[in-house]
């Protein structure tokens, strides 16, 4: 049985209607930087590449070259788009789910960048602690990865197919944290980020199982956006005269990513919202499962440090408080302790539910 309500999640995305339509424009508008860079590179690299009677390599690297530029571009502005976008539909949505009036229109969307900045201040900081929770979640999600590597009679075929699904599902973990960051208004991102943190994991299995249906389901409607954009965008890339082979097929994947971005996410990110709001609602971060991710994480002690430094700067303090260190006995074994980049961690867990 799911822990969201379908009806729920798209009445929120309605009533954000308008910063769903500012999502689609922002990554229409990639896709087509995309279309008119690999076509232009082309004709340029078309037009080169005859000078040495090599018209066809000239055009490969100019696709290749195109290509990169607007991936380069993207790399740099990835800040703003999270702070912005992500981030302020994030807001949005909450104050909906909490049932407090949101604007409509233009004004929707400076209401919801308000509320962000209000919580970080600056978009380096919010990237930052998104930049840490994405490590801490993935020694999380090996837990699972170790769990079942203790199951021989599984096919490792299944496993590793089990693993992926998994891995993918946790795609919307680090925006389901920023938002418990924003709805309990919380002034130290990493303090925030660092119960939030220990909430979802006390919580993994009941998440997991809501975050693999989704993932499964968005993957499909990704694919099948794949289907319907491949002979339009195949029919408008030919009409250059230069571009064929596997581009078409290679811009139809940044076209359905990019729609996957735009109205696909949102409906995930919402359904898990709200499966975490309800599933740790009046719950405290459990101090032995604060004390395993302190063990076995490396990006966790980071994050409690920064939250420890976060205080002492904007306070003055020496020293904070910061919860409980979460000393309580484990059941790590021998080699429970890992990087958090190690593929999997093998050790005993119970749920710690509560």
């Amino acid at each position: 049985m799911l822990d969201f309500k379908i009806k729920d999640v798209f009445s929120a995305l309605w009533k954000t209607k308008s910063f769903m339509l500012f999502r689609f424009l922002i990554y229409f508008g990639i896709t087509i930087a995309y279309v008119i860079a690999t076509g232009a590179g082309a004709g340029v690299g078309s037009l080169i590449g005859k000078v040495a009677g090599e018209s066809e390599a000239g055009a490969f690297y100019g696709i290749i070259g195109g290509f990169g530029l607007v991936t380069g571009i993207l790399f740099y502005v990835r800040e703003y788009l999270l702070y912005m976008v992500k981030a302020g539909h994030i807001a949005v949505i909450l104050k909906y789910l909490d049932k407090e009036e949101i604007p409509s229109g233009k004004g929707q969307i400076s209401y919801a960048q308000a509320i962000v900045k209000d919580r970080f201040k600056e978009a380096s900081v919010l990237f930052a602690v998104d930049q840490v929770i994405k490590k801490v979640v993935k020694f999380i999600t090996s837990l699972f990865e170790g769990i079942l590597s203790f199951l021989p009679f599984i096919p490792q075929p299944i496993v590793k197919f089990v693993n992926a699904i998994v891995k993918n599902s946790t795609t919307y973990v680090d925006e389901i944290i920023l938002a418990y960051n924003i709805k309990n208004e919380i002034d130290n991102p990493w303090e925030g980020s660092k119960q939030a943190v220990v909430l979802y994991a006390q919580n993994y299995k009941v998440f997991l199982k809501n975050a693999v249906f989704v993932t499964v389901i968005s993957w499909i409607l990704t694919a099948l956006v794949m289907l319907l954009t491949f002979g339009p965008i195949a029919l408008l890339l030919q009409l250059t005269g230069q571009v064929g082979g596997m581009w078409p097929l290679m811009i139809a994947i940044v076209a359905s990513i990019s729609i996957k971005a735009a109205l696909i996410d949102p409906f995930a990110m919402t359904a898990l919202m709200q499966v975490f709001f309800k599933v740790t609602q009046d719950q405290q971060p459990n101090p032995e499962w604060e004390g395993k991710l302190e063990q076995g994480s490396k990006k966790f002690r980071e994050m409690k440090e920064k939250a420890m430094s976060w205080v002492s700067t904007n306070t003055g303090a020496g020293s904070a408080d910061v919860g409980n260190t979460g000393s309580g006995n484990t059941s790590f074994d021998n080699n429970g302790v890992v990087d958090d980049d190690s593929p999997t961690v093998r050790f005993k867990t119970t749920t710690g539910q509560g």
